[in-house]
């Protein structure tokens, strides 16, 4: 599978996945992501690899020993590491095509926030809302 950031600076491939697919709601995933969750994946180091803009990656440091890789052209969050371990978070939406697998949790939900939940009653539109 392939992967890149918005403005395709950066890009990477992934052999398989090795964890579920889950969907993060922690405050920092929803903050990273600017949305109510940060669809991950866990991938070995050994399953994935850059093909292309290392040298346009930055770093963040978003709490004790994670530490959050983005383009640093688009802002495009690509992946988290955690200090010592041997697999990457992948985000999945900078995928370039659809994942096999289906999500199979959500997590976090602890920080879930009501104002960012689906309301009963609440419209919803396939693509743009009407007369736009």
């Amino acid at each position: 599978m392939r992967g890149s950031c918005l403005c395709g600076a950066v890009a990477y491939e992934v052999d398989q996945f090795d964890r579920p697919i889950v969907h993060c709601h922690c405050r920092s995933c929803r903050k990273a992501h600017s949305a109510r969750f940060a669809p991950t994946v866990g991938v070995l180091h050994t399953h994935f690899r850059w093909t292309q803009g290392t040298e346009k990656l930055t770093t963040f440091v978003s709490s004790p020993g994670k530490t959050r890789l983005f383009c640093s052209v688009c802002g495009s969050q690509m992946i988290a590491q955690r200090d010592g371990q041997s697999m990457v978070l992948l985000r999945l939406a900078t995928l370039d095509e659809a994942p096999p697998p289906h999500p199979t949790m959500h997590i976090w939900m602890s920080h879930e926030v009501s104002w960012l939940l689906d309301a009963d009653g609440t419209p919803h539109y396939e693509e743009w809302y009407p007369d736009h």
